[in-house]
């Protein structure tokens, strides 16, 4: 291994370390219940609410992902994703956040999104529990897929190690640190990975911009392309068949810029709507320790965010300046290392390391999340809340425990072909949750009136949307070839409406709770 292989494979090697330091610290106490281990006891500080809800959000799509689509095709399309998950990182924080700790705290104490849907509508037969469940294993499943993917492409672009094997070494590792913390030491960490990864991103940004002579050459170089340096076009690659981008006198060939119009800023905006319906981020309102901290949460969060999204969508348009045909990024799937390939070439070998531990920052931060939050889905809402009821909590331990092994190795399953484009995984599981549990969280939240049919009708409407949509619909192009977060996301909300305004209003108890939770405060 050469000098600076080998200074950043330590600079690697120590911070994985003191992740695993941070998850040994908090074991003891996560271990003292299911409570403390899937939801912290509801103690986080502002600080560690915004940073880890925003670092377990993203994934290594920001650091690999979005870049990779910045560099392939121009800004249009990772502008715009940016532009929508900004502004609805804001509103859910603004809206959402304080009404979900309120309003999960006065049903039943709910410690899992399930279990609040669940708790919501005071249902005897568990049917949104089950639903919900369900649709966070199968779409966790496929987000943690995504990860598993990053760490394949990471390690084996920086060592030369098979894909295969490194996707293998970090599942493993990440389920070997879910393992020890639970979501404390989850949350401990991707505070501490939300610093590191808005370092690596500014810190390339920098190197980078210097190094193709200045912003003004970066911005020029981007306006050379056709469409690339447009918000209402986009720039076509030429690639062969097997979608290799051309080169003629070592530049790359791009055809006519292709149009990027109205229909398509709405479907790419719309990635923002998928926010109302994520997990991992719900899990941190309901977590917070105070309502009244969650202003200073929303700060942080947003700033973190808008930051991190500009830099990311920088760092491609950047990479286009500084390596216009380098050999090792002309598909579509290999233009995700362009963070990788800026690092290694730009900065000093230690240097490069932490910057580069930035995406595995990203990929463990949010893996961690997927997999306990889908291991929690199972163990708390299925099998204590309905296949074993009496269930002790070492017991529903154990199996959240099995079911993270499970979930880990059929996302290795997913993950192996090794030519997976990170960002289209991730759309595909951003979609599902947003129209899944989005419209179901904001009327349960906010429309007195929904009821508990409506929020089955609208979960499943939402939820089989997203595959039917992608599946059949949008193969046909035209219209159907919006991104599928958006029509199933309407077609929920309007499945919520019309079925609870035509069967029973909710009962007395529940409205009542309703009320009280708009009102509710911390004892504390």
């Amino acid at each position: 291994m050469a000098s600076g292989t080998l200074q950043i494979f330590i600079a690697m090697t120590s911070y994985m370390l003191i992740v695993i330091g941070i998850g040994i610290f908090f074991a003891k106490r996560a271990q003292a219940s299911s409570e403390n281990y899937f939801l912290g006891g509801r103690s986080l500080n502002p600080w560690v609410a915004a940073m880890s809800a925003e670092a377990s959000d993203m994934s290594g799509w920001l650091l690999m992902g979005l870049p990779g689509v910045a560099y392939w095709c121009g800004i249009s399309d990772a502008a715009w994703t940016a532009i929508g998950l900004g502004v609805g990182t804001y509103i859910n924080w603004l809206l959402v956040a304080k009404r979900l700790r309120q309003y999960s705290t006065v049903c039943g104490d709910s410690i899992t999104i399930p279990e609040f849907f669940s708790n919501r509508f005071h249902e005897k037969k568990k049917v949104l529990m089950t639903i919900s469940a369900l649709f966070i294993l199968v779409f966790f499943t496929v987000y943690a897929a995504s990860c598993f993917v990053t760490c394949g492409k990471l390690f084996g672009t920086l060592f030369g190690f098979s894909y295969h094997s490194m996707m293998i070494a970090g599942a493993l590792f990440v389920i070997f640190y879910t393992f020890l913390g639970g979501f404390l030491a989850e949350s401990a960490s991707d505070f501490m990975q939300a610093v590191v990864m808005i370092f690596a991103l500014v810190t390339v940004v920098i190197a980078g911009t210097s190094a193709a002579g200045g912003a003004a050459a970066v911005i020029e170089n981007a306006k050379s392309i056709p469409g690339y340096f447009s918000l209402t076009s986009i720039a076509v690659p030429q690639v062969d068949a097997n979608g290799v981008q051309q080169i003629a006198n070592g530049a790359p060939l791009f055809g006519n810029a292709g149009k990027y119009g109205f229909l398509t800023i709405i479907s790419t905006l719309s990635w923002g709507l998928g926010y109302f319906g994520m997990p991992q981020v719900l899990l941190r309102f309901m977590a917070i320790r105070r309502v009244d901290e969650l202003r200073q949460s929303r700060r942080i969060a947003t700033t973190w965010c808008f930051i991190s999204l500009f830099t990311a969508v920088a760092v491609g348009i950047i990479g286009r300046a500084v390596f216009p045909a380098d050999q090792a990024l002309l598909t579509a799937s290999h233009a995700e290392n362009v963070f990788i390939s800026l690092s290694q070439s730009l900065l000093p070998p230690l240097l490069a390391g932490i910057v580069m531990a930035g995406i595995l920052a990203a990929t463990i931060s949010s893996s961690d999340s997927y997999l306990l939050i889908a291991a929690s889905a199972f163990s708390k809402n299925i099998y204590e809340g309905i296949l074993k009821k009496d269930a002790s909590d070492k017991q529903v331990m154990r199996v959240s425990r099995i079911v993270l092994i499970a979930i880990a190795l059929l996302g290795m399953v997913i993950a192996w072909n090794e030519n997976s484009v990170i960002f289209t995984i991730v759309s595909f599981a951003w979609a599902g949750f947003g129209a899944t549990f989005g419209p179901v969280l904001l009327f349960s939240l906010f429309w007195e009136r929904i009821n508990h049919k409506g929020a089955v009708a609208g979960m499943l409407t939402g939820g089989i949307m997203v595959f039917v949509w992608k599946l059949l619909l949008k193969p046909m192009g035209g219209v159907f070839g919006i991104y599928e977060l958006f029509p199933a996301f309407v077609l929920s909300c309007i499945a919520i409406i019309l079925v609870s305004l035509s069967t029973e209003k909710p009962s007395q108890e529940i409205v009542t709770e309703f009320r009280y939770a708009k009102t509710y405060r911390d004892q504390a």
